[in-house]
């Protein structure tokens, strides 16, 4: 049985939910980490860097890192950190579906939730938006904690709510492609970049010097050649900015026109559950992730 390909599928996950909430931590983090990778969960001397953040989601609390993932307070600490404009301009939120003022928003703009990934409801038109299938959509997602599936603690308490954002794909573009980095210590140290992510998603890892790496994370390389950005050097340098004192982020930027954009701080990449490809790819970036001294029970 392909347990990988099942525990993927949406609406069994969901199911899941309230079966598997009231486990504690730590020996459903080793279940769902065997089911999903196929491998044992080592905490007690974490090695790879899935095996790190699984142990950073136990070990170190940090409470502030809830408004971090939520979407709509993060945008508070962008503006502390780097100025308001580089955040897509907001249009309105609400706590629920029926308090959208539709007659307010443009007919282009981008409908999500603040709480969680993949909530996003893209509008190009919104006299053809469907309501019914909207209300029901967005209504089992405010009810979703994250939380409970992969036990990544921020976003434990965030109050779920729709965000709507300025429709920013450029003119005569299908997709607009984002640059994610991954910083340790305040450092990038290499970035992908995902294409074709309303079709077949890829991913394509560089190093910060925009040289190619041959590394495989859930997602196959395009295979195509793939430019280097304009801003390269300025997203770089907002992500250290972004990216200070932390153990680990996935800064997540688009450049949009010749200008940058802030997409999200990412906590627990693939939630801890993607394993790179070569192998060595997976110690090479746990040992960029400094733990204190390790004292424990497996």
């Amino acid at each position: 049985m392909d347990y990988k390909k099942i525990f993927k599928n949406r609406e069994f996950r969901l199911k899941l939910i309230n079966c598997l909430r009231f486990i504690p931590t730590k020996p459903y983090l080793k279940m769902v980490y065997k089911i999903k990778t196929g491998k044992k969960l080592h905490l007690k001397n974490p090695i790879g860097f899935n095996e790190k953040l699984n142990w950073l989601k136990i070990n170190e609390i940090h409470t502030e890192y809830t408004d971090y993932v939520d979407k709509i307070k993060v945008r508070e600490i962008v503006k502390e950190k780097i100025g308001e404009d580089i955040c897509f301009p907001l249009l309105g939120q609400w706590k629920r579906y029926a308090d959208i003022d539709f007659d307010a928003l443009p007919d282009k703009f981008v409908l999500k939730c603040n709480h969680d990934s993949g909530s996003v409801k893209v509008v190009t038109d919104k006299s053809q938006v469907d309501h019914k299938a909207f209300a029901k959509f967005f209504k089992l997602r405010l009810k979703m904690n994250p939380y409970v599936l992969g036990r990544e603690y921020p976003y434990k308490k965030v109050e779920p709510m729709i965000m709507a954002e300025k429709y920013m794909t450029p003119e005569g573009c299908a997709d607009i492609e984002d640059y994610k980095f991954f910083c340790f210590n305040g450092e990038p140290k290499i970035m992908f970049i995902a294409t074709d992510r309303s079709t077949d998603v890829k991913f394509d890892f560089f190093d910060m010097d925009f040289n190619h790496l041959d590394i495989e994370n859930i997602h196959t390389q395009s295979g195509k050649e793939i430019l280097k950005p304009k801003m390269f050097e300025e997203m770089k340098a907002l992500a250290k900015r972004l990216s200070a004192g932390m153990k680990f982020v996935r800064i997540d930027l688009y450049e949009i026109e010749g200008k940058i954009y802030f997409g999200e701080f990412t906590l627990f990449h693939g939630g801890g559950f993607w394993l790179f490809k070569p192998d060595e790819w997976e110690r090479k970036l746990g040992d960029m992730i400094k733990l204190p001294e390790i004292e424990g029970k497996e």
